[in-house]
C-alpha cells in the first residue's frame, strides 16, 4: 500500500481472510476475533472477498462505524475495492468520522480493515446486497432506484434498497419472523416470566378480596345497637295529665259557679213567668232588663 512505504518493512501479520457470497449478507469487524484470526492486542490486515451471483452487481451499505484514532488513516481505516483487491481498483477509503454507501460496479467486492496494535477498538458492520439492473425477473423486487433484488430480501427486517422500499407495509410479517425466530432459550425466559407476574396477580387477587372481609367483621363486632337506636328512633312523648291538688280545686269551683248559675237561671224563668201572667208592658220590660242583668253578672263571676 502506498501509504506504509515510508513506514519500512513490517512485521509478518496474521493471515486474515474471509470468503462470502449471496443474496445479502453482514460483514463486521467482530469475525476477526471470534473466528479466530487474530488476538485483541494484535495488529490486523484484514480483507473479506464478497462475491455476487452471476450477472449480479453489489450494494454496501454501512451500519455501524467508528475509528478509534479518527483522521488518522496509517492507523486505522476501512476501505472497498471494485473487481480486486489491488490499489488500483480502490473505491472508497474511510477513516474519519463517516461512512458512506457504496455501489459497486462489479460482481466481486473487497473490504479491507487495517487497524494497529493501538487501534483494536475501531469497529465497522456492513450489510451487502447482490442485485441486478432493470427489467427485473420474476423472482425479483424492483426497488424504483435501478435495483431488482431478490424475493426473499422484502420484509426482512434490513433495509436492502437505497431507500426503504422493501421494508414498507411489512409490519405483519415482521411479527410472524420474530415469532419463528424465537429460541429455546428465548422461550424459556418468557415462560418464566408469564409464570412470575401471573403468581404475582394471583397473590394481589386474594389479599383483595381477604382485606375487605376482615374490615367487615371487625365493624360488625364494634356495632352497638342502642346507639343506632339512640340515633335513628324518634323520641316517646307522652301525652299532658292533669295532677295535683291545685288542678282538681280549681275543677270544683268550676262545678259550683255553673250550680249557682242554673239556679239563678231556675228563679228567672219563674220571674219572667210571673210578669207574663199578671204584670204590665213597662213592668215586663224592667223585670227583662234587669233579668239581663243578673245574667251579665253571673256569666262574668264565672268567667
Amino acid at each position: 500500500d502506498p501509504d506504509f512505504k515510508d513506514l519500512g518493512i513490517l512485521k509478518p501479520l496474521p493471515v486474515c481472510e474471509f470468503e462470502m457470497g449471496g443474496p445479502e449478507g453482514i460483514v463486521e469487524s467482530v469475525q476477526i476475533v471470534k473466528e479466530g484470526k487474530a488476538s485483541e492486542t494484535e495488529a490486523v490486515d484484514c480483507k473479506w472477498y464478497i462475491r455476487a451471483p452471476p450477472r449480479s452487481k453489489i450494494y454496501l451499505r454501512f451500519l455501524d462505524y467508528e475509528m478509534q484514532n479518527s483522521n488518522e488513516c496509517k492507523r486505522n481505516f476501512v476501505a472497498v475495492y471494485d473487481g480486486s483487491s489491488s490499489v488500483e481498483d480502490l473505491k472508497a477509503k474511510f477513516c474519519s468520522t463517516v461512512a458512506n454507501d457504496v455501489m459497486l460496479r462489479t460482481g466481486l467486492g473487497v473490504i479491507r480493515m487495517w487497524a494497529d496494535e493501538g487501534s483494536r477498538s475501531s469497529r465497522f458492520q456492513m450489510l451487502f446486497t447482490s442485485f441486478q439492473e432493470p427489467p427485473c425477473e420474476a423472482n425479483t423486487f424492483f426497488c424504483h432506484s435501478n435495483m431488482c433484488i431478490n424475493n426473499t430480501l422484502v420484509c426482512n427486517g434490513l433495509q436492502n434498497c437505497v431507500y426503504p422500499w422493501d421494508e414498507n407495509h411489512c409490519k405483519e410479517k415482521r411479527k410472524a419472523n420474530l415469532l419463528d425466530q424465537l429460541t429455546n432459550t428465548s422461550g424459556t425466559i418468557i415462560g418464566v416470566t408469564s409464570c412470575i407476574v401471573i403468581i404475582l396477580i394471583v397473590i394481589s387477587v386474594i389479599v383483595q378480596i381477604k382485606q375487605p372481609r376482615k374490615k367487615f367483621v371487625q365493624r360488625k363486632t364494634d356495632f352497638d345497637q342502642t346507639v343506632f337506636q339512640e340515633v335513628f328512633e324518634p323520641p316517646h312523648y307522652e301525652l299532658c295529665t292533669l295532677r295535683g291538688t291545685g288542678p282538681t280545686a280549681d275543677l270544683a269551683d268550676v262545678a259550683d259557679d255553673f250550680e249557682n248559675y242554673h239556679k239563678l237561671r231556675r228563679s228567672s224563668s219563674k220571674c219572667i213567668h210571673d210578669h207574663h201572667c199578671g204584670s204590665q208592658v213597662s213592668s215586663i220590660k224592667g223585670s227583662r232588663s234587669n233579668l239581663s242583668t243578673r245574667d251579665a253578672s253571673v256569666l262574668t263571676e264565672i268567667q
